[in-house]
Parts: structure tokens; C-alpha cells; sequence
């Protein structure tokens, strides 16, 4: 079933020294150099609950790009943020953090015993069959919902191709308004595995058996390439009714920017187009 959480995410007010938060602290930005741009979550996870960020500013000249993950320290006790979250960070036990690279970001399920592969159709067919399905995004028994977990164009003339480009997971992972996004799911007693989700596709099992007596908390590296991230807020549960009215008017236009043609107040396509 779908997880019924909804905390409002914020990034910790520890941080890496090159970082900068805006007032909200849910945008963080390295403002120098390629490095000490860690970033925690305010709050530790609850199983099931994604902490999700879109890159928003990158910049060129630096080779690598974000890191995501979860560490078990808490960023109050840390005497100072390491400079790299691979490997310093990771050093320090109890931290689990995955590189994001342009490509090759699935992680490949070792072989069963006897030699053969999972059956992915067999899954498939033991997922929940619920009227929340196709809206939802499911990790074994864990639910997340679908409606932000992919990245959107700003509206312009060509959106509508960078839209489809987006839905299908064929831009680099690495790009603007890429969505990325890490989540814990309970695997036994005491234990959990991380999944990394880009722009609304699982990667699979990037760190397996993770010990969850302690409370985890979301790691981001803003590192190299990537300069800005903002963290997007994911609505769990049912959808409030102004997310169904905009799913409702979506559903019913060709594009988004043909939204310009209805007879609709200006706030409200305002809202229709950049959600």
C-alpha cells in the first residue's frame, strides 16, 4: 500500500562549507569550488518516504555530478562536513551514498542460486492491483507516488518534446530538471535497502541490507557538474483537490501550453503549466 507520510522536507542547516540554502532551505547551491557541497536531510526518513531533488543549475568545467544517499549520523554531532561524500563520507560508516553518472545507473541483481535471473514479469504480476496502480510507483510492498518524480521543461516553444523526453527516462539523468530522488524500503527486521529513483524509474537495490535501528537521514552531494538543486515536495495519500483539478484539465489538452487557449483564470494556468 501506499505510505501515508507527507513531512514537509527541508534540507539540515548543517551543511557542507561551499553550500548556500535560500530562506526556504529547500534550494541548495554551491557557491565555490567543486566540492564540500554536502547537504542532509532536516529530518531523518521514514521507510517508504522518497527525499527528492530536481537539478536545477549545473555547471561546466568539473568532472562527475551529484551524489545521493543516506547516512546514519546525525549532522548535529558531526564535528565537520566531509569534503566528499565519496569516499569521505562513506569512510565514516554508516553512510551509503551512489554516484549519479550520465549513464549506467542500474544496478545489475546478482545472478539467484542456481544461475538464473528473477522473473521481472512474476513481479510485476504480484504488484498491487488497486485503483492507484498506474499513479504509483512501487518498490516492493512501498507505494511513491508518480506525480512528481519526473522532471519537466520550463513551458517554451520545444517543451513538449523535452516533456516526452523526460517520461521516458531518455535525457541523462544528469541534466536539468532531471529528477532524483532516494527512499529506504524495510527488508526483513532491522533491515532495509536504498533505491535510487531518476525521473520516476527505480535503479534497483544500490545498497542492500542497511541496518535501520538508527534514524537515516537523505545525503546530497552537490558535486562538479551539478551546482543547484531544489528539493520537490512529493503528496502522499490521496491528492489533494487541486492536484486532481489539475491532473483533470492536463488529461484534456494536447500540451500544456495549449492551456493558454482556455478561458481559465491566469493563476490557475499559471499552475496547470509549472506543476
Amino acid at each position: 500500500m501506499a505510505a501515508v507520510l507527507g513531512q514537509f522536507m527541508e534540507f539540515h542547516s548543517v551543511h557542507g562549507t561551499n553550500v548556500r540554502l535560500d530562506p526556504s532551505r529547500t534550494q541548495a547551491t554551491r557557491v565555490e569550488s567543486f566540492a564540500n557541497g554536502i547537504c542532509f536531510s532536516k529530518d531523518p526518513l521514514s521507510p517508504g518516504e522518497i527525499f527528492l531533488v530536481e537539478i536545477e543549475e549545473k555547471e561546466l568545467g568539473w568532472c562527475g555530478h551529484l551524489r545521493i544517499g543516506l547516512t546514519a549520523h546525525d549532522p548535529r554531532t558531526l564535528e565537520t562536513v566531509p569534503e566528499y561524500s565519496l569516499p569521505d563520507l562513506v569512510k565514516m560508516g554508516d553512510s551509503w551514498v551512489f554516484a549519479i553518472t550520465r549513464n549506467h545507473n542500474k544496478v545489475i541483481e546478482e545472478e539467484v542460486e542456481g544461475g538464473e535471473q528473477p522473473n521481472v514479469g512474476d513481479e510485476a504480476e504480484n504488484k498491487p492491483k488497486t485503483f492507484f496502480t498506474d499513479t504509483h510507483l512501487y518498490i516492493e510492498n512501498i507505494g511513491i507516488p508518480r506525480d512528481k518524480l519526473v522532471g519537466r521543461s520550463r513551458p517554451g516553444r520545444f517543451s513538449h518534446i523535452l516533456d516526452d523526453l523526460y517520461k521516458t527516462n531518455a535525457l541523462p539523468p544528469t541534466a536539468r530538471r532531471s529528477r532524483i530522488g532516494v527512499v529506504y524500503v524495510p527488508k526483513g527486521q532491522g533491515y532495509g535497502d536504498m533505491h535510487i529513483i531518476i525521473n520516476g524509474e527505480d535503479m534497483g537495490a544500490s545498497a542492500k541490507r542497511i541496518p535501520t535501528n538508527k534514524p537515516l537521514y537523505a545525503v546530497v552531494d552537490v558535486f562538479a557538474a551539478t551546482k543547484s538543486v531544489q528539493i520537490v515536495q512529493v503528496e502522499y495519500g490521496f491528492a489533494s483537490l487541486q492536484t486532481l483539478c489539475r491532473k483533470t484539465i492536463q488529461k484534456y489538452v494536447i500540451h500544456r501550453m495549449a492551456l493558454d487557449w482556455l478561458e481559465l483564470p491566469e493563476l490557475l494556468k499559471h499552475y496547470c503549466k509549472y506543476e
